[in-house]
């Protein structure tokens, strides 16, 4: 997989370096084409780089009226529960900025799978570039389960091949999984796509998605190869574990 490898040594380090990534890619954004179009994910990872985002120096330095934020994936729950990947996002970054609701373009979770990808699939067609039904990204943000998982794209899930949006249905760790998700389609054609990784429990995936067969059925992180844009894989010291010294 061609990507940039970034080891930071703990979890601060590696907010601060999604931090300063964030704060690049949406200053050119908004100096090249006036606004800023950026993917989030959920996981326990990415909070803190909300909450660095939310305070000085980043909280002023960054131009927020212009920033539209969108969602990789979500589980089909209400905003307001504790699942909700908007939820986590709106606590930690959106209400301490008093971000105008015109900018968040979440997923309809309290809609059932299928409704809600259909709706989804209509707002990225209100942003979507010339040629496309969706909008090339700016940035998108991604995590990476310890079963090889990023989005809800998971292990062993054939993908159709020219559906931006996607109903997840099936069986994850022994319960149901009702999410939306983006697909590798709209994912690859983003301008910069960073994976943020953290703990000892994601070493092996790490390695297996980084260094392993191609086999993206079964690691469904080696689906996300971005056509034009850049690829960076920002992991602290403990998830980096079984990559190092691998060159």
């Amino acid at each position: 997989m061609n990507s940039h490898v970034v080891v930071l040594p703990d979890s601060d380090s590696l907010s601060l370096a999604a931090a300063n990534q964030f704060l690049n890619a949406v200053q050119a954004a908004v100096s090249q084409r006036g606004r800023a179009l950026v993917a989030l994910s959920g996981g326990t990872t990415p909070i803190r780089l909300f909450q660095t985002l939310a305070k000085a120096p980043f909280s002023a330095q960054i131009p927020w009226d212009v920033v539209h934020f969108f969602w990789c994936d979500e589980r089909c729950v209400p905003p307001d529960d504790p699942e909700s990947n908007f939820g986590q996002a709106s606590q930690a970054l959106f209400r301490p900025l008093n971000l105008p609701e015109i900018n968040l373009h979440r997923i309809d979770g309290e809609l059932e799978p299928e409704q809600a990808a259909l709706v989804y699939a209509e707002t990225l067609m209100q942003f979507r570039s010339s040629g496309l039904l969706w909008p090339v990204f700016d940035l998108v943000l991604l995590g990476l389960g310890a079963d090889g998982h990023t989005a809800s794209l998971f292990p062993g899930a054939s993908l159709p091949e020219r559906e931006p949006v996607l109903a997840v249905t099936a069986s994850y760790q022994g319960r149901p999984a009702r999410r939306v998700t983006l697909t590798p389609m709209v994912l690859n054609m983003a301008r910069l796509v960073i994976f943020m990784v953290a703990g000892t429990d994601k070493a092996n995936a790490v390695k297996l998605a980084l260094l392993g067969p191609p086999d993206p059925l079964r690691y469904p992180a080696q689906r996300i190869q971005p056509n034009q844009g850049a690829l960076y894989w920002l992991v602290d010291a403990a998830a980096a574990e079984a990559i190092r010294g691998s060159g």
